[in-house]
């Protein structure tokens, strides 16, 4: 079983953790443990409740009323909501639930759903994109089990890489863009979304991987001369250093536009070289690639 805390129900939820204190003393369907600490921590089924309540409040529902209601009565109410937003974010919350009951059967099968219905780019960007945003700081905080992020990461890897392998497109670009991870750094996901999204418009791209030396991404860049070199860094290991990373790469790359994505960009206060781009949001990568 797993455990969470409220901080880690805030960012899944997006309910604030003083909200879900109120919750908790106003009404019934929260019960958080105590650790000897006296810290609060949630099941996996509390969990799932905050999730489906929280839907539910922002399109409409009174807590008071969702109070009342069954566990098949809430179900009911979250499949009737009609909106766009509200059932791309139903969809982002039963792939979390699936995670945590290691269900990847019933995941893959929403995935494979919504490519068949919408197709593949839709599905990165409405859904695949939205769920690692929010289960990345879970990997961010190590509150969650290596088991079930090697079991999710895998099947989204999988269909990103269908993806990529069926583009055809008349599109041509110029541009080149380098795209790597350094080292310490194995989370593909974001980067594979971003191979996706690049060739897709016909940017020419070399795609190096995960877990990159500088002396490497030097040694091709050097023979390749991208037009900008890209990383997105999502939960780096703890011997991972970002300012000796941003130091290395300005004192390699000097003159090469350098563009870095992910959750760590948005924790990083210090002053960055000229030549260097932070994109913190999504529609920032978007508008990034749609000017090349």
């Amino acid at each position: 079983m797993n455990s969470f805390t409220i901080k880690d129900l805030e960012n899944l939820s997006g309910i604030k953790a003083h909200t879900i204190r109120i919750w908790e003393q106003r009404y019934n369907f929260l019960k958080p443990s105590r650790s000897d600490t006296n810290i609060r921590y949630y099941s996996n089924d509390e969990l799932k409740k905050v999730l489906n309540i929280a839907l539910l409040n922002k399109y409409g529902y009174k807590i008071s009323h969702i109070d009342k209601m069954g566990e098949a009565e809430v179900r009911d109410k979250i499949l009737s909501l009609t909106q766009t937003e509200a059932q791309q974010e139903r969809i982002v919350h039963d792939l979390i639930q699936c995670m945590v009951d290691l269900n990847m059967e019933k995941l893959e099968s929403i995935l494979d759903n919504y490519i068949r219905v919408r197709g593949i780019e839709r599905t990165i960007r409405d859904i695949i994109f939205p769920y690692l945003e929010k289960i990345g700081i879970l990997w961010l905080t190590n509150h969650i089990n290596p088991a079930q992020e090697h079991l999710v990461s895998n099947i989204i890897r999988q269909k990103l890489i269908v993806g990529i392998e069926g583009i055809v497109t008349s599109l041509k670009v110029t541009k080149t863009v380098l795209l790597f991870l350094p080292e310490g750094e194995y989370h593909e996901l974001g980067m594979l979304f971003m191979y996706y999204l690049l060739k897709s418009r016909g940017i020419s791209t070399i795609y190096l991987g995960a877990n990159v030396p500088i002396k490497d991404v030097e040694y091709v860049a050097n023979l390749k001369k991208p037009d900008y070199l890209y990383s997105h860094l999502t939960a780096v290991g703890h011997n991972f250093s970002f300012d000796k990373f941003i130091s290395d790469i300005t004192k390699k790359f000097h003159s090469t536009p350098i563009i870095i994505s992910g959750l760590l960009t948005n924790s990083y206060e210090k002053k960055i070289p000229a030549h260097i781009n932070f994109k913190k949001s999504f529609p920032e990568v978007m508008e990034f690639v749609g000017n090349l």
